[in-house]
């Protein structure tokens, strides 16, 4: 194990009722790093933080968290840890202020130091005027900055995000941004899972992208655009789109991709096509010429076919 990770899963195996889930698994977390783990339904993200938080045992391979082997010591490599869960878990019987010191208690946290924690946490989370506020008062993100404070009470090296924005507006979204970013520059190592690629491109160091139980990439956010996509993306849309493209297939040289109702073309046929569009335009088709990004990446790696398990 490398001295400076933090987490680290070897050749690991999980199975579920004969299903085999995770094949071989290798991943490392060093810290100070936000790694985004990425995957679709099933591919395994829920069994590797089970696994790495010792809620589960591997049928072979091992799992250190923090230098310790877990399960085994998964109590007290729990204790140093973080976890901000994708579902809201504060308790409606107690105001902000006191669900921080409640759980903070958990950690054997007393007194002076205890109510202090809670002080700057309530700061950092910009929730200090809501401190007396009954948690059913709150905001979405509210809720969120708080159960992120509340992970934060301990003083953890290793804090694990599971969907931290899930259902928040821009706004909001963009506060819990900034307070991970913060985390990361005071060192805080992160493992986030998450389904919204803008939010993996903004704060990973890393981005792992886990489908069939193995990870397929783990690189770079940019250079995995860089590597897998190119650089550049033409959307193409509306109604006259599929017509369009069937008049024209001949003349396009390249890879034609299709999500949905919008036609996707890359690199040199993605100029191609926006210099046909600029020349002809058409009233009964849109576009858009980007850049590519995380989001191109996960459909060129695991498919767009849907996942219900």
């Amino acid at each position: 194990m490398n001295a400076s990770d933090v987490l680290r899963l070897s050749d690991v195996f999980k199975s579920y009722a004969g299903r085999p889930v995770l094949k071989g698994l290798n991943f490392s977390l060093a810290a100070g790093e936000c790694v985004a783990l990425l995957g679709p339904n099933g591919a395994g993200k829920s069994t590797t933080i089970s696994l790495a938080l010792g809620l589960a045992d591997a049928d072979s391979g091992t799992v250190h968290l923090l230098g310790q082997p877990m399960p085994k010591a998964g109590h007290a490599a729990r204790q140093a840890v973080g976890v901000v869960p994708q579902y809201d878990a504060l308790d409606p019987d107690f105001t902000v202020y006191e669900n921080l010191l409640v759980f903070g208690r958990y950690f054997r946290i007393h007194g002076t130091e205890l109510r202090q924690r809670a002080d700057r946490l309530l700061e950092f989370a910009q929730l200090n005027s809501r401190r007396n506020d009954s948690v059913g008062t709150l905001s979405g993100g509210m809720r969120r900055r708080l159960m992120l404070a509340r992970a934060l009470i301990n003083r953890p090296g290793v804090l694990f995000l599971d969907e931290p924005t899930t259902g928040l507006d821009p706004q909001a979204k963009h506060v819990i941004w900034d307070r991970l970013v913060d985390l990361k520059r005071q060192g805080v190592a992160m493992l986030l899972t998450t389904h919204y690629m803008d939010e993996a491109q903004r704060l990973a160091d890393r981005v792992a992208v886990l489908d069939h139980g193995n990870i397929v990439v783990c690189d770079k956010p940019l250079t995995l655009i860089r590597e897998v996509v190119g650089y550049a993306v033409l959307e193409l849309w509306g109604i006259g789109a599929q017509h369009w493209v069937d008049v024209n297939h001949s003349q396009l040289q390249g890879v034609i991709e299709r999500r949905g109702e919008t036609y996707f073309f890359r690199n040199e046929l993605a100029d191609q096509v926006l210099a046909q569009m600029k020349a002809s335009p058409q009233d009964d088709v849109d576009y858009i010429y980007r850049p590519g990004n995380l989001e191109d990446v996960f459909f060129s790696l695991t498919g767009r076919a849907l996942r219900d398990d």
